[in-house]
């Protein structure tokens, strides 16, 4: 499958500048060394914990953050190397879904507005034309022509992502960054938004980087899935691999945060020590190595390189050959057999009196 976008060893790291001077003192390394390829109509979702680089990443992308290093080719094109003006164009192709809904929609404009200001930007259509292609759009995602004429705080939280959605659409896009698009959503509406994401990518072809931290709403929605932490990937897989049989440790315990819906039953999950080391400061060797259980020497000093397995995934870690599958689903401590004594005391009190 030929690569829509494709990403080589980017980088971002914020300088740290202090005293009267502003000197650079150090610099935060949000993204260290992230590459993947993205092929049209393909969903790739970036998961972590919060503040690996995920959002940086897609702003990265989309050279709204200019990087420090690497490449970004659109369609053979480098991304990082063109002019403003042949930029601009470029934007038509690619966009973005904000994640909060009601920071990113302008309060001052109308959602007509809002919608129809790419197309003027982009010369796509322009008076009666333009208002057409708004109410097309609102169509399309599940609102009418009828609310252009309204303000953002007429909405609620789930109206206002589908206009930012239908905005992100109007320059019809090949590339939608969706930087957490729907956590800001109640669960409900959350399922309404991810549905229209499909059907909207099946309709038009589109190619998602999906960036999320709700494995529930990644496990529905993409295709393939890269783990990043602390500024880098260290496993890609395609989704139904990666959710079967985890490969790095910091997946596994991504993994193991999943919810279980019967409440006699808990997963066996991994136990990580200590906190997230700073981005200022990564820790020497692998990265994870701090508050990795299956850590060895060689973890602390050297550096693992992604290593591609037999059943399609490409995991950093020096020790995954050595790591046995993942922890079980087990009964909860309500259903191991508990002292006699303890529960006929407790059965004592239940009983109506």
């Amino acid at each position: 499958m030929t690569a829509l976008l494709r990403v080589r060893g980017l980088a971002k790291h914020f300088p740290i500048r202090r005293g009267v001077l502003q000197r650079i003192a150090g610099h935060v390394k949000a993204v260290d060394g992230v590459g993947f390829d993205l092929a049209a109509g393909e969903t790739l979702a970036i998961v972590g914990e919060s503040g690996c680089g995920k959002s940086t990443l897609g702003r990265l992308v989309l050279r709204l953050v200019e990087p420090t290093a690497g490449s970004v080719e659109w369609k053979g094109e480098d991304v990082l190397a063109l002019a403003p003006g042949r930029m601009r164009a470029l934007r038509r192709q690619m966009q973005i879904v904000f994640q909060d809904p009601y920071a990113s929609l302008n309060p001052r404009l109308t959602v007509g507005e809002m919608i129809a200001e790419p197309l003027m930007l982009h010369g796509i259509a322009t008076g009666r034309t333009a208002d057409a292609r708004v109410a097309e759009l609102l169509g399309l995602v599940g609102l009418s022509g009828e609310h252009a004429g309204r303000f953002p705080h007429e909405f609620s939280g789930g109206q206002r992502q589908r206009i930012g959605i239908a905005r992100a659409l109007a320059a019809g896009p090949q590339l939608v960054v969706g930087d957490e698009p729907v956590s800001a959503l109640d669960v409900s509406i959350r399922a309404q938004v991810i549905n229209l994401l499909q059907d909207l990518q099946r309709r038009f072809g589109l190619a998602y980087l999906l960036i999320a931290h709700d494995l529930a709403v990644v496990k529905h929605i993409a295709d393939r899935v890269a783990v990043m932490y602390l500024g880098r990937f260290v496993e890609q897989a395609p989704k139904a691999a990666l959710f079967a049989a985890p490969r790095h440790p910091s997946t596994r315990a991504l993994l193991a945060a999943i919810p279980v819906a019967d409440p006699r039953l808990r997963r066996d999950r991994p136990i990580l020590e200590g906190d997230v080391p700073s981005p200022m400061a990564p820790p020497p060797g692998c990265r994870f190595h701090t508050r990795c259980p299956f850590a060895a020497a060689r973890c602390r000093v050297e550096d693992p390189a992604e290593e591609a397995t037999a059943d399609g995934h490409a995991v950093a870690c020096h020790r995954w050959r050595d790591i046995g599958p993942a922890g079980p689903i087990v009964p909860t401590r309500s259903e191991v057999p508990a002292n006699p004594r303890l529960a006929a005391l407790q059965g004592a009190f239940r009983r109506p009196h």
